[in-house]
Order: C-alpha cells, then structure tokens, then sequence
C-alpha cells in the first residue's frame, strides 16, 4: 500500500515542469506553496538532493505525450534504483489518462488532474494556503520575466483540441487579483509580464458579462515598475479590437500580438470548427495593423488536417505570402481521441504533413530574413536574457522568450547585466538572429 509523504524537514521536492507556459505558471505556484509549507524545493531536470519528484505533464499532442511518457518512465527507473523514495504525476496527461497511466507504471505513488493541487499538497505532506494564492516569488523562468495566466479553460470547440478535456470550462480571474499579482511580481524583480490563458480574448465574460481584456491590460500598465506586457493565446473569432487601441495608447504594453490563426482555407477552417472565414481574417489583420502600424504579430499554423488538399496548402501559402508575420510556428496535425476531429479519416500521411511543415517554413523563413534585414542600422530597446558562449542574448518588445527572434551582443565589446534593458544598435542580421552594439 502506497503511504503519504510524511512532513519531514529533509524532504526536497523537484518539480519537472513540461509542455506550455500555462504549466510553468501551475509548477510555480505548487513550488510556492511548498516554500510556503517549509519543503525545500527545486525545479532542476535532474537533481541528486532531491528525494521526491513531482512530473508536472503535458497532454497536448502525439510527441509531448511521448516526452511526458518517456520523463516519467524515467524517473520511475531511478525510483526502481532506490535513487528517489517517491513520484507523483499532474498535469494534463495525469487529467486525460489518469486510469491507463495508473495500469502501465504502477511505480508512480499517485496521479492528480490539472485542478488537483490541493490534494496533491495533501499528499506531499503540506496544507494548501490561501494567503499564498497570487504570490510567486519562487520563478522558474528568468527573475527578470513571468508569465501571468488571466483564466483557465476554454469554452472553444476546435475540432482538433483536446485542451477543453483537460482543462474544463473557461474561468478568468478577477482584474483585481491579476494587479495585485502583478504587483507581486515586480515587487520579486519581474519587468516584464506575458498575459496566457487558452484563450485571451475571452477573458471577462464569465465574470463581466463582456470581453475585458482592454480593461485588464489598461489596469495592468498602471503597475508601476511593469515596463513589458506582452499577449499570447488570442483567438480571432470576435477578437476586441478595442484592445489595439489599449496597445497604441500604453508605452508598457509591448506591440505584440499571439494569435494562432490554424489555416486560411475556408474549407478546412469550417471543419476545424474555427467559426471564421478567410475573408475575416484577411480583415482583422488589416485592422490590427492599421490601428497599431508597428505591430508583430505571432501566429501558428496548422498543416495536415484530415481533407487538407494540396490547393488548401497553397492557398495556406499564399497568405502567409500576403500577411508576412513577423513570427510564425508550424504544428503538423496531431489525430486526437475524443475530439470531434477524430471522428474524421487522418487522410495525411506523415511525411506529407512534415513536407508540408517545412513548405510553410521556407516561405517564412525568407519573410523572417527579409524583415530582419530593415532592422539593419536602427537602435531597440532590448531586455538581456542570458550569458552563453561568449554572448549576451537578448529580446526586442517584439520577440517572446523560447519562441522568437534573439538579439546576439558580443560579451567582449560589450557590457551589460542580466535582467537589464539596454539600447542596441543593430549591425548584422539573419533568418531569426540580429547582431548589435550597446549604445548609450
């Protein structure tokens, strides 16, 4: 019979976070909580100090299945090895396979869900403190970054998602609690702050009756010492547009927009179940764009739907030809269980999805070059991320850490502090990287 962890002030917990940001906010906030309980806690990938390991999973397609998979076989080997004395296992593969997961590695102590975290602080032995929801000073990211997730859930019935099953029902927090977690944040040394939720658009009608996340942002750049805020996750169907207007007026919101648009063909868009047209997407681009000219915007697409034609893929090209996003990720279609696309022939082959990838990429990759190349001789405000081989690497306000373009500073020339803004000039650039000098 598997036991509860007994409280034990030589227990360390590491937690090893995988898939999205949104999962990086949950590991942060269970990490709190253990510091709050007096648990020593860390969350490197692999740590000899530690004795109790908690897999915080990912659910979302076919190959971050297979890495939560393969990272919990893993550690349930070094348990076996008497290395570790216990494993637990949340997150969204934990919610969406909890039984089978139960049946195929028996090693793991407990499988808690995506909601589950008061009993999985049971479990390690500490009490779920509420005067503890909205304080983070424990960050897995860069002290000098955060993510801040508005709400969970979605209330979207993409066909091909599977994050509603996981995840449940769209619920947004109150304004009031994300300033005053803002707040907290800057107080612990964050200046920039990137807004997730599985949908940001959303926000607000479940508890305003109305799209708030105009006000939100507009409440948020009054936090004194914020001086980046960034959007991810926005869903195009209803977008508010007033939130443009938010951008153009506020200097702290950054001049960035994530927006997956999935495909343009109306063809494949109705059976993804995405409730637009390609002649609204043509129009909302051309709006965001006219009310805030020096926009980038990020968007990912997604190739190798069940039907997808070739003619899809070109028409997929073509506007990815017209649009010339600053930023764009590809995702080859995943046939998932339970979702209404599963219900639908996965008529793509593999190689002619990851062909297709690779097509869309081309296509941008030479965009990417061309835009970066304008930036040739013009100075930005960059906010330096890290030291490695000899460089510091940085960020513009259009670029997101992990997922966009970098901006690379010879450390012999050049002196700057981590977690510092500094203005570059740019000299150099390539298909994702740009090369500066620090000027004064």
């Amino acid at each position: 019979m598997k036991t509860k962890v007994s409280a034990n002030q030589n227990n360390k917990v590491n937690v090893v976070t995988l898939g999205c940001s949104k999962n990086i906010v949950d590991s942060e906030v269970l990490m709190n909580q253990l510091k709050g309980n007096d648990i020593a806690v860390t969350h490197e990938s692999d740590t000899e100090e530690a004795n109790i390991v908690v897999v915080n999973t990912c659910g979302f397609i076919d190959v971050a299945k297979q890495e939560s998979i393969d990272t919990i076989l893993h550690y349930a080997s070094v348990k076996t090895k008497g290395e570790i004395e216990k494993l637990y296992v949340t997150g969204c593969l934990s919610q969406r396979y909890k039984d089978d997961l139960e049946k195929e590695i028996p090693e793991v102590d407990a499988y808690f869900g995506t909601l589950d975290l008061p009993f999985l602080l049971e479990e390690l032995g500490a009490d779920y403190k509420h005067d503890l929801i909205g304080e983070r000073s424990l960050l897995t990211t860069p002290s000098h970054y955060a993510y801040l997730k508005i709400s969970e859930g979605c209330n979207r019935t993409c066909s091909f998602c599977a994050i509603p099953l996981m995840r449940g029902k769209h619920v947004s927090k109150t304004i009031e609690q994300l300033v005053a977690e803002a707040k907290n944040l800057v107080k612990n040394g964050v200046k920039e702050v990137m807004l997730i939720a599985q949908e940001l658009t959303y926000y607000g009608l479940d508890i305003y009756k109305k799209r708030a996340l105009a006000d939100l942002l507009s409440a948020l750049s009054d936090v004194e010492g914020l001086e980046w805020i960034r959007m991810h996750y926005a869903y195009p169907y209803k977008f508010p547009i007033e939130v443009m207007d938010v951008v153009r007026e506020k200097d702290n919101i950054c001049n960035y927009l994530d927006m997956p648009l999935q495909h343009i063909s109306d063809a494949v868009l109705k059976r993804m179940k995405r409730h637009i047209t390609k002649a609204d997407t043509y129009e909302l681009i051309q709006n965001i764009r006219e009310r805030v000219p020096n926009i980038a915007i990020r968007t990912t697409l997604l190739v190798g739907f069940p039907g997808e034609t070739e003619e899809d893929v070109e028409e997929l090209a073509q506007f990815v030809r017209d649009m010339r996003f600053e930023r764009l990720g590809i995702f080859q279609y995943s046939h998932e269980e339970n979702t209404s696309a599963h219900e639908l022939e996965d008529d793509v082959p593999e190689e002619v999805k990851a062909e297709r990838a690779a097509y869309i990429m081309e296509i941008q990759e030479e965009i990417s070059a061309e835009l970066n190349q304008q930036k040739i001789g013009k100075t930005f405000k960059v906010l330096i991320d890290r030291k490695e081989a000899g460089h510091f690497i940085g960020r513009t306000e259009y670029d997101s850490p992990e997922v966009d373009n970098e901006v690379i500073l010879d450390a012999a020339t050049n002196y700057v502090r981590l977690g510092d803004f500094a203005n570059v000039k740019i000299h150099d650039a390539g298909e994702f990287d740009l090369y500066g000098t620090v000027v004064q």
